[in-house]
């Protein structure tokens, strides 16, 4: 990436809607007004370089997480063939903040979590051959699962839970 992050209009209004992202939540990200968004990918006025910058680097952490989940996932199923997934994805910010504390500072929005799952998914099915179905969160269902199973709150046990929603 160069070190100056170039976009025009065209390309920051689908760079926005490929992260799916609002132009309110574009404006917060890069400390500026969803008017100046707006105006942005309308080609009324130059595109902050600020927020080019921001969604170039979450496009690209999104990206990574893609690459390394996919990398994670064929190791798996190297060992064992399954073809089979369930990823959890949230409804909500407070949902998405509540579960996921060590993602915020790289993906600080559920919609940038919930884009990545999105893309694991289809990569998942072109290149590995494997299905995989995005469960949203259910808080109950999810808690009363853990008691059930007697399992403590962790990434593994909503994967677990996830798997019984397919």
């Amino acid at each position: 990436m160069s070190k100056k992050a170039e976009l025009n209009a065209i390309e920051i209004k689908y760079l926005r809607h490929s992260l799916g992202l609002s132009a309110a939540q574009v404006a917060d990200l890069s400390k500026s007004t969803e008017e100046q968004v707006l105006a942005w990918e309308a080609g009324e006025a130059d595109v902050s370089g600020l927020a080019a910058k921001k969604l170039l680097e979450l496009d690209e952490t999104i990206e990574m997480q893609v690459l390394n989940t996919c990398d994670g996932i064929e190791e798996l199923f190297s060992k064992e063939p399954k073809r089979t997934l369930s990823f959890v994805v949230y409804p909500t910010q407070a949902i998405y903040t509540a579960y996921n504390p060590e993602f915020l500072s790289a993906l600080p929005l559920t919609e940038l979590y919930n884009t990545a799952a999105w893309r694991i998914k289809k990569e998942c099915k072109l290149v590995l051959e494997v299905d995989v179905t995005l469960v949203a969160l259910d808080v109950e269902a999810y808690k009363a699962y853990r008691e059930t199973a007697g399992l403590k709150e962790s990434r593994e046990s909503r994967a677990k839970w996830a798997a019984t929603q397919i």
